[in-house]
C-alpha cells in the first residue's frame, strides 16, 4: 500500500530543471534511443536494465578519450568480477586537465591561521607536473605505490594527480592518523615513496608529526624516498627525508600521461579498521573516472561557476570525490582543521568568504549546529549557496528542517548514501526532483540498489538490507594482498551469493526516494522488534539537554551513554524524559535499562560511533582487541567503557 508521504521541502524551479546537466543528458540521450522518458524513475530503470547501455552512453556523453578503445563494455558481468570496458587504454588525470583554462581557478584553499588561496589550472598543471617528474626521479613508474601523510591541502591534489598520471597507485592518510593506523593501512600496499608534512594545526594547536613520520619510514622498507613538506615550517627538516623543494622537478616540467588498462589501479582507499586490519580497496582508473563523470555532473550539477565545497580530510573517501570535482567545469574549496574551532560558524564564515555554491558536509556537523544554535545566515553573505549536501550518517527530519528554516528556503539539500568501497553515494541527489523531509531524493543512475528480506527478496516501503544486484564501475577491482579474492567475496557477497550487500539498512518507498537506517550491524533487536540505532540517536538527540550519544545491546542488556550540555546534569527527570521519547519515537521495549553520562562518545577518524567495540569491550573484549586506538578520533573516549567492563 502507498505510505503517506512526508511534507516537500523544496520544488526545482523550471529554470534549475531547464539548466540541470541532468536535462541536458536526457535530451541527449532520448535523441540518441529515438525514445523519451517520462521522468527520473523511468530514466533510472532504464540505466538499471540496460546496464551496458547506460555505460557507454556516459562514455559518449562525456566524450572519454581512449588512446585504445572498448572492445565492449561488459567482458564478464557477473559480481564479483565484474570487467568492464575491455581493452580500453585511458588516463583519469588527463581528463581532469582537459579543456581546462589555465588562467581559470581550480582551487581555493584555507585553514586554520591559513587565509583563503586561489590556485589556478595553469598553477595546479605545473605543480602536477613539478611532481611526477620529482617521483619519476625517485623511479616510481606504473603500478608503484605512493603514500601521502599530508591535511587537505593543494599540494595532495597535486600529489594524487600526479600520481595517476604516471600510472602509479596512490593512497593518502591525514596526518592526525596514529602511527600505528597508518603503517596498518600503507604497509599493506609496499610504497616506494612516502609524502609527508613536518605537521599540522587542528583547534589552534600546532602538532609536529616528524617523530610519526621518522616512525613510518622504519616500519615500511619498501620505501626508496621520504619527502617532507613544511606545512607548519616552511624550513623544517628531517634527517634521511628529502625536502620538498628539492623533491620536486624543475619549473618548466612537462606533464604527460601513461596510458593504463581500464581497471589499473588508480587509488587504494581503507575501512575503518577499528577491530582488525583495514580492508585496502583498489579501485582503477577508468572505473572511477566513469563513475565521478556521471556522479558529479548529473547528480552533484556542479557546472561553470560553481564553487563545490566538502569539508573533509585526506582519509575519508569524501576528499577523493572532492577532488573528482574537478573533472566537471566547477572548482573546488578546500579546508584543514576543526569546523568547530574557534566555533561552529567557521565553515560558514568560509562559504561566505569563499562564495561557496555547493556546501558538503555531514549529519552529526548539522545536527552540532542544531544543538549550538547557529545561524549561518547571520551577517554572511550566503547568496551564492544553492546547495547543501550531507553524508557520513543518516540525517534526521529535523535536520532537513533546520536546513530550510536557517541556511535558506531555496536551498537545494541532498542527502546522500555510499561507502569507500565504491567511492561514491549510490542513494542521494537529484536537481530535478523535489525534497522530501527526512528522505535522499532517489537511487543514482546505474546504481540497482534494492532493499532485501533476509531470503532475498526486494522490498517496497519496508526495511530491509540494502544491496546493489547489478555491478557499478567503480566497485573494487579487489583487495590489496587478496589473490584469491576470498576477503573481497566475505565483505560484500557472502549473505547473498552474486548480490552486494552493503552493511546498512534501507527502506525504498513507492515513490522511488529512499531512507537509510543506519548500519545493519548495529540493529538492536528487543523482543523481536528490530530497531536501527540511528533511529534510537534521533529521539535521544531530540533531548535539549543532550549533545550526543551511544547505545548497545548486551544480551538483552540495552545500556545508553549521554553526553550532556554544559551546565546539565543526569537526574531522573531528565532519565525519564530521555525515556518518554524512545518510548513515543522508536518503542517501548527500546527503553534502555540504564543511562550513564559520559564526556565523549568514541569515533573514528571520519566520524563514526564505535558500537561493535564498545560492545565488543563491555563483553569482556581487551580493549586493544576490540578497536585500534590509532583509528579513532578520541582513543582515550574508551577508557571510561573499560572501566565501566572492568566494574561488571
Amino acid at each position: 500500500m502507498p505510505t503517506t508521504a512526508p511534507p516537500v521541502l523544496w520544488e526545482p524551479s523550471p529554470e534549475r530543471i531547464e539548466n540541470a546537466t541532468l536535462t541536458r543528458y536526457q535530451a541527449w540521450l532520448e535523441e540518441r534511443l529515438g525514445r523519451s522518458f517520462a521522468g527520473y524513475d523511468e530514466l533510472w530503470q532504464w540505466s538499471v536494465d540496460d546496464v551496458e547501455g547506460f555505460w557507454a552512453s556516459i562514455w559518449d556523453f562525456f566524450e572519454v578519450q581512449a588512446s585504445v578503445p572498448y572492445e565492449r563494455v561488459l567482458g564478464r558481468r557477473e559480481m564479483p568480477g565484474a570487467e568492464w570496458f575491455v581493452g580500453a587504454r585511458l588516463n583519469w588525470a588527463e581528463h581532469v586537465f582537459r579543456g581546462k583554462d589555465p588562467e581559470a581557478v581550480a582551487i581555493r584553499a584555507a585553514g586554520e591561521g591559513r587565509a583563503l588561496a586561489e590556485t589556478t589550472w595553469g598553477e595546479l598543471r605545473a605543480l602536477t607536473a613539478r611532481i611526477a617528474a620529482g617521483l619519476r626521479a625517485q623511479g616510481v613508474v606504473r603500478g608503484d605505490r605512493v603514500v601521502a601523510y599530508v591535511p587537505n591541502c593543494v599540494e595532495a591534489v597535486a600529489g594524487v594527480l600526479a600520481c595517476a598520471s604516471l600510472g602509479a597507485t596512490w593512497s593518502s592518510c591525514s596526518p592526525d592518523f596514529g602511527a600505528r593506523s597508518v603503517v596498518d593501512r600503507f604497509a599493506q600496499i609496499e610504497p616506494k615513496v612516502l609524502l609527508a608534512v613536518d605537521g599540522y594545526r587542528y583547534n589552534g594547536r600546532d602538532f609536529d608529526r616528524r617523530d610519526i613520520v621518522d616512525g613510518l619510514r622504519r616500519e615500511m622498507p619498501s620505501l626508496r624516498a621520504t619527502v617532507l613538506l613544511g606545512y607548519l615550517d616552511e624550513s623544517a627538516t628531517l634527517d634521511g627525508a628529502v625536502a620538498w623543494e628539492e623533491f620536486l622537478g624543475p619549473e618548466g616540467a612537462k606533464l604527460s600521461f601513461e596510458q593504463v588498462a581500464f581497471d589499473h589501479p588508480l587509488w587504494v582507499l581503507y575501512s575503518s579498521g577499528t577491530t582488525g586490519l583495514p580492508k585496502a580497496i583498489v579501485q582503477g582508473q577508468g572505473g572511477i573516472l566513469l563513475e565521478q563523470l556521471k556522479h558529479q555532473n548529473l547528480h552533484v550539477d556542479a557546472r561553470a561557476g560553481d564553487r563545490v565545497f566538502w569539508f573533509t580530510t585526506t582519509g575519508w573517501m569524501m576528499w577523493n570525490f572532492l577532488v573528482g570535482c574537478l573533472l566537471t567545469e566547477a572548482s573546488i574549496v578546500l579546508y584543514d582543521g576543526n569546523p568547530g574551532y574557534p566555533d561552529m560558524t567557521a565553515l560558514w564564515d568560509l562559504a561566505a568568504e569563499a562564495q561557496i555554491t555547493t556546501f558538503g558536509t555531514s549529519a552529526s556537523y548539522i545536527a552540532a549546529c542544531m544543538k549550538a544554535g547557529i545561524e549561518p545566515g547571520a551577517g554572511r553573505d550566503l547568496s551564492a549557496l544553492r546547495s547543501v549536501g550531507s553524508t557520513g550518517s543518516p540525517l534526521a527530519p529535523e535536520g532537513f528542517e533546520w536546513v530550510y528554516e536557517h541556511v535558506g528556503a531555496d536551498t537545494w539539500l541532498f542527502s546522500t548514501s555510499g561507502g569507500s568501497d565504491v567511492c561514491t553515494a549510490f542513494v542521494g541527489g537529484v536537481p530535478t526532483l523535489p525534497v522530501y523531509e527526512g528522505e535522499l531524493q532517489a537511487r543514482s543512475l546505474g546504481a540497482r540498489v534494492e532493499s532485501f528480506d533476509e531470503e532475498g527478496r526486494p522490498l517496497i516501503g519496508e526495511v530491509g538490507e540494502l544491496v546493489i544486484t547489478e555491478p557499478l564501475p567503480s566497485m573494487p577491482t579487489g583487495l590489496w594482498n587478496d589473490p584469491d579474492g576470498s576477503r573481497y567475496h566475505e565483505a560484500y557477497f557472502d549473505m547473498f551469493p552474486g548480490v552486494w550487500r552493503h552493511g546498512d539498512w534501507i527502506e525504498i518507498t513507492d515513490r522511488g526516494t529512499a531512507i537509510i537506517y543506519g548500519r545493519s550491524d548495529s540493529t538492536i533487536n528487543r523482543g523481536g522488534v528490530r530497531m536501527g540505532t540511528s533511529e534510537i540517536y534521533r529521539a535521544v538527540l531530540a533531548v535539549d539537554a543532550v549533545t550526543d550519544a551511544l547505545v548497545v545491546d548486551i544480551d538483552g542488556w540495552m545500556p545508553l551513554f549521554v553526553v550532556l550540555r554544559d551546565g546539565a546534569t543526569l537526574t531522573d527527570d531528565l532519565k525519564q524524559e530521555i525515556a518518554r521519547r524512545i518510548r513515543q519515537d522508536c518503542s517501548p521495549r527500546h527503553v534502555p535499562n540504564v543511562v550513564y553520562e559520559i564526556s565523549e562518545v568514541p569515533r573514528t577518524l571520519s566520524g563514526k560511533v564505535l558500537e561493535v567495540p564498545v560492545k565488543r569491550i563491555l563483553m569482556g573484549t581487551a580493549a586493544e582487541k576490540a578497536a585500534s586506538r590509532d583509528s579513532l578520533a578520541n582513543p582515550a573516549a574508551l577508557d571510561w567503557f573499560v572501566d565501566l567492563a572492568a566494574q561488571r
